[in-house]
C-alpha cells in the first residue's frame, strides 16, 4: 500500500468523529468521555479534542489536496461551534486551569494552517476565536512547560494582528527555557529533569513554532540557531529510540498520547530540520512502523471510531487523573509530515532503514554524537 495513502487514512480515521460531530454541534452529545478517574475532566475534554487534533492535522489541511476539502470545511465549522457562545458545543476557555493548555494547541494548529484554517473564517468567527483564547490570560501558568502555552497564545494573537499581544509572556518563556536547558537536546520540564516525552509533546515543538513567527520581534532571533539545533538533536534521539519492530520505551507520564511522543520528530520532517545523518525516508519508515503498531492494536478505537485510553490498545489503567478522551487526540501530531507534498523526498524517496534497523541488522551505522558545546 502507498505509504502516504495509509497515513492519510489514519488521519481521517482519527479526525472524522471529532470534526463531524463538532461541525454539527453534536460533540457533547456524541463523544464518549472516558477518563483517568476525575469526572471533572468532562469540563475540558471537548476543547482538548479539537485543539490537539488541529495541531496535528493542520499542515495536511493547509496543503489543500483533492481529498481534504470536506474535512477542511468541517474544521472551519468546528471552530465556529467551539467558540460561539450560543453553541451547545461552546468550549470552556476560562474555568479552571486546563483551558490554557488546549487553547495553546488550538492556536498552534491555526498557526500551522493560516491560509486554510484562519483566513477563510468569517469576521464573526475570528472575533469569537480571539475572544475565547484571550480568556485564558487570566489563568496562571505553572512554572514548567505551561509557560509555553501562554507564549503560544500570545504568538497567535500577534499573528492575527491583535495590537495588545503580550510580549512579556513570550519573552519570559524563551528566556526561562534557556535557563532550564540541561544539555544534548534536552530541556527540563521546569527546573528538573523528567524521564518522559514532554520535550516532544510540548516543549521543543512549541519553542520552534513560537520562534518561527516571532524571530523578527525584539531580539529573539538570537535564540533561533540554538533552539533549532537542540530540536534537531532531540529529533535524532527520538528516531534512535524507535526499535526495528516499531516500538519505543514507555517512559514517563502521558503515555496515552500514543505516537504523539513523536511530535518533535514529525515536526523536524515537516520543517526540514532533520540532521544530515537522518534521511527523510527513514523517518517515514520509522514513524510508519510506530503508527501501524499502535493504531492497529485491538481496542484503540471504540465501535463508533472514538479513541480509547491506552498506549497500545485499550489500557485505561495507564491514564493519569488529567487524561480523558479529548486528551488522546494529541496523537495526531505524528501526522505533521502529511503537510509535505507527495513529491517531497519524505514521501517519494525509496524505503530506507531507520537507525535501529541498521544497528540490529548489521548494516553500516553512523556514530552518534552529542550536541556541539557551542549550541548547548
Amino acid at each position: 500500500m502507498n505509504e502516504r495513502y495509509y497515513w492519510t487514512g489514519v488521519l481521517k480515521r482519527i479526525a472524522s468523529p471529532v470534526l463531524l460531530h463538532l461541525s454539527r454541534r453534536t460533540l457533547r452529545e456524541r463523544m464518549p468521555v472516558e477518563s483517568g478517574g476525575d469526572p471533572a475532566r468532562q469540563n475540558f475534554t471537548h476543547l482538548e479534542a479539537i485543539g490537539r487534533l488541529l495541531a496535528g492535522i493542520a499542515p495536511w489541511i493547509e496543503l489543500a489536496e483533492e481529498d481534504s476539502p470536506p474535512l477542511a470545511r468541517q474544521a472551519l465549522d468546528s471552530l465556529d461551534a467551539a467558540t460561539d457562545p450560543a453553541s451547545p458545543d461552546f468550549c470552556n476557555f476560562s474555568h479552571s486551569s486546563q483551558p490554557l493548555v488546549d487553547a495553546a494547541f488550538l492556536c498552534q494548529g491555526l498557526l500551522r494552517a493560516p491560509r486554510t484554517l484562519w483566513e477563510p473564517l468569517d469576521l464573526r468567527v475570528k472575533q469569537n476565536v480571539i475572544r475565547a483564547v484571550k480568556q485564558t490570560r487570566a489563568i496562571r501558568a505553572f512554572p514548567n512547560n505551561w509557560i509555553l502555552f501562554s507564549a503560544m497564545v500570545e504568538t497567535a494573537l500577534f499573528a492575527w494582528g491583535e495590537p495588545d499581544w503580550d510580549r512579556m509572556r513570550i519573552d519570559y518563556a524563551i528566556r526561562q527555557y534557556e535557563q532550564w536547558y540541561l544539555g544534548d537536546g534536552v530541556y527540563g520540564d521546569g527546573s528538573d529533569f523528567h524521564a518522559d516525552y514532554y520535550n516532544s509533546f510540548v516543549i521543543q515543538p512549541m519553542m520552534v513554532d513560537i520562534l518561527r513567527h516571532m524571530r523578527d520581534q525584539e531580539d529573539w532571533d538570537s535564540f533561533t540557531e540554538k533552539i533549532i539545533a537542540r530540536a534537531q538533536r532531540g529529533a535524532a534521539i527520538l528516531e534512535r529510540l524507535i526499535s526495528p519492530e516499531g516500538t519505543f520505551p514507555p517512559l514517563g507520564r502521558s503515555l496515552a498520547y500514543r505516537f504523539g511522543t513523536m511530535h518533535l520528530l514529525a515536526q523536524a520532517a515537516l520543517l526540514h530540520f532533520l540532521p544530515e545523518t537522518i534521511q527523510p525516508a527513514q523517518v517515514r519508515e520509522a514513524l510508519g512502523a510506530v503508527i501501524r503498531r499502535m493504531v492497529e492494536a485491538p481496542g484503540t478505537f471504540d465501535a463508533n471510531g472514538w479513541l480509547r485510553i491506552g498506549f497500545c490498545g485499550h489500557q485505561p489503567e495507564v491514564a493519569e487523573s488529567y487524561i480523558s478522551t479529548g486528551s488522546l487526540y494529541l496523537c495526531a501530531t505524528v501526522l505533521l509530515p502529511l503537510g509535505l507534498s507527495a513529491d517531497a523526498p519524505f514521501w517519494s524517496d525509496p524505503p530506507s532503514p531507520w537507525t535501529s534497523v541498521q544497528a540490529w541488522g548489521g548494516l553500516p551505522l553512523a556514530s552518534d554524537r552529542s550536541l556541539n558545546k557551542a549550541l548547548r
